[in-house]
């Protein structure tokens, strides 16, 4: 059974940090991108991060970092300096590369929600 798990969601202050970890299981982990996504309410998906199956970044937003450990099946998000416009449902999805240069993701976790309040 495939599942993407993510956690380290909550509240946090403006100018804040979080980080958000995705763990995955029943899938080879290591042979996939990792990506972030972010939904606000109202708001369509926005791709947050993507890091390849070495490790690679891309397609990182300002302020945010992404890493993974292959070993661990786990596929990190360092938010820093949070600002209420972070505020959203943050899901990890395991993508792979389809040609032309986008990739299609293959699977989804359920998403940890980030609040950014004073």
């Amino acid at each position: 059974q495939v599942q993407l798990v993510e956690s380290g969601g909550g509240l946090a202050r403006p100018g804040g940090s979080l980080t958000l970890s995705c763990t995955g299981s029943g899938f080879l982990f290591s042979l996939y991108t990792m990506a972030w996504y972010r939904q606000a309410p109202g708001q369509e998906r926005d791709l947050v991060a993507r890091i390849s199956a070495s490790g690679y970044p891309e397609s990182v937003k300002d302020r945010f970092a992404i890493s993974r450990d292959n070993a661990n099946n786990l596929v990190q998000l360092q938010m820093n300096n949070l600002n209420d416009e972070d505020t959203a449902l943050y899901r990890c999805a395991a993508e792979l590369p389809v040609l032309g240069g986008t990739y299609s993701t293959k699977y989804w976790g359920q998403g940890t929600q980030v609040t950014v309040s004073s």
